[in-house]
């Protein structure tokens, strides 16, 4: 007689290795409680280096102005918004990974969701400045929010979708750090019971807010994740729509298009969750938690990408159905003389060959399942996709409706690619630091799988299937 389960032994564990409840704890608390590795370091000063190199950008920009740019009459949107875009599409998988997977009751989220909410913090951090530094006068910021004020009739305007973006990425924010937050109460909690210095003890015992682990905190932790997904869930919808909309509500040839909200989005998970298994494959590597970021956990995030790569290849190929369908001589112009063609031809083509055509290897399950590969292609995608947004913004501000304002060859100055830099560096310095004083993985939710997804208990499982209900019994009340 076969036994009832939670999950089907024959699934892949996504646990490895013969674990106790205590050795996850130690496992995972290991990485905070020990001194940092060499390599640690060495990340750790290549992030501050590069920080201090856009601070020093942007030092540049506010004391003379945003000349330092390369900005010109018709392309005054540059790198600058290129790496907004794209720091906000990194910053998607995060919130996909904790809310939606969780709605759904995904397992395999377990082993990554910690440190893609993390991701998602500190990606929408560093694509928050970007439009701030970009209006120059930097200290007039404030007037973009709608406060009850002394300027009269002077009220931010509405109708413009940059103002939609403040809104939009500052609820992202708030919405992404209490899911965040929420989640690593019970973790600080462990990390302050094993502290073995007073002042560890004081800090993470002001950070864990208490928490007992009694049962009514448990029925508050679970509410409260369950209210915080829902909440969560429009958002990864609407924030990429809302980014999206400062292009398609204009008339610039290759913007004005009703597409742009859906494959924005997809396009977000795609660069969010390739950004994910890079930092997870590094994680996983320097902190040796291979048993609890498996390869199906790896395998899963690929199946993703495929599957977000493939929706945003059928975009670009609606695309130019529409333009060469719709007759419309300046759409036609920017998709087939300057995309395909043109001075920035080589963006275009870079773009379909690492987004479109590279994704399509990951049909093959060894291909998936590859570590090396997989590294590779995580940064491939974000390449391919930094270069989407590169294309879909130089190429159409480049060659608009009048020729007489058509503009030079746009590059890049020293300071817009300093100021890029600085905000990897931010990136990565916030992500080492929260590597080393928090648990990387959620310890309490990879204990709740254990017993149900871990491969000693798979194997004993499997072991019991086959007995009748009397040997079952028998086995499993000995064993008690």
């Amino acid at each position: 007689m076969s036994l009832i389960k939670y999950e089907s032994f024959v699934r892949e564990p996504l646990v490895d290795g013969e674990k106790t409840y205590n050795q996850v704890t130690e496992d995972i608390v290991y990485t905070i409680e020990a001194k940092p590795t060499r390599l640690w370091y060495i990340g750790f000063y290549i992030s501050i280096a590069l920080l201090l190199f856009g601070v020093y950008s942007l030092y540049r920009d506010v004391t003379y102005g945003i000349g330092q740019w390369n900005l010109g009459k018709t392309i005054g949107w540059g790198w600058d918004i290129t790496n907004f875009v794209w720091w906000v599409g990194i910053g998607h998988a995060g919130t996909l990974i904790s809310a939606i997977l969780l709605l759904f009751r995904q397992g395999w989220r377990t082993g990554v969701n910690r440190a893609a909410e993390a991701m998602t913090i500190f990606a929408v951090i560093c694509a928050g400045q970007f439009p701030i530094w970009h209006m120059g006068r930097v200290w007039m910021a404030f007037f973009v929010m709608p406060y009850p004020n002394t300027r009269g009739p002077l009220w931010p305007n509405f109708n413009s979708p940059l103002l939609w973006d403040v809104f939009a990425i500052s609820t992202y924010f708030t919405v992404s750090l209490l899911f965040w937050y929420s989640g690593l109460l019970p973790d600080l909690a462990t990390v302050r019971d094993r502290a073995k210095t007073k002042l560890r003890k004081l800090l993470y015992g002001i950070a864990s807010f208490g928490w007992s682990g009694s049962t009514k905190h448990w029925q508050r932790h679970e509410s409260l994740s369950l209210v915080l997904a829902g909440l969560s869930t429009p958002l990864v919808l609407s924030v990429h729509t809302i980014v999206s909309f400062d292009f398609a509500t204009s008339v610039v040839p290759g913007w004005h298009t009703t597409i742009f909200p859906p494959y924005f989005v997809a396009g977000a998970v795609f660069s969010g969750f390739a950004m994910v298994q890079t930092l997870m494959l590094i994680t996983r590597r320097v902190m040796n938690l291979q048993d609890y970021i498996t390869l199906g956990h790896i395998e899963a995030m690929n199946k993703v990408i495929v599957l977000t790569g493939s929706i945003v290849g059928c975009a670009y190929l609606t695309e130019l159905f529409i333009a060469w369908y719709g007759a419309n001589p300046y759409e036609y112009d920017i998709f087939f003389k300057y995309r395909i063609a043109g001075a920035y031809g080589w963006s275009y083509w870079l773009m379909m060959t690492c987004n479109v055509i590279s994704p399509q290897l990951f049909w093959f399950k060894k291909l998936r399942r590859n570590i090396g590969f997989t590294f590779f292609m995580s940064i491939v995608v974000n390449v391919g996709m930094w270069f989407e947004r590169f294309v879909i913004i130089v190429s159409s501000l480049y060659r608009d409706y009048l020729p007489s304002s058509w503009s030079l060859y746009y590059r890049p100055t020293i300071f817009e690619i300093g100021f890029y830099l600085g905000t990897f560096g931010l990136f990565f310095t916030c992500y080492f630091l929260f590597s080393k004083y928090f648990p990387v993985i959620a310890i309490a939710e990879i204990k709740s799988i254990l017993k149900t997804s871990g491969e000693s208990y798979k194997e004993k499982m499997a072991d019991l299937e086959n007995l009748s209900v009397e040997e079952f019994y028998a086995k499993t009340h000995d064993h008690h």
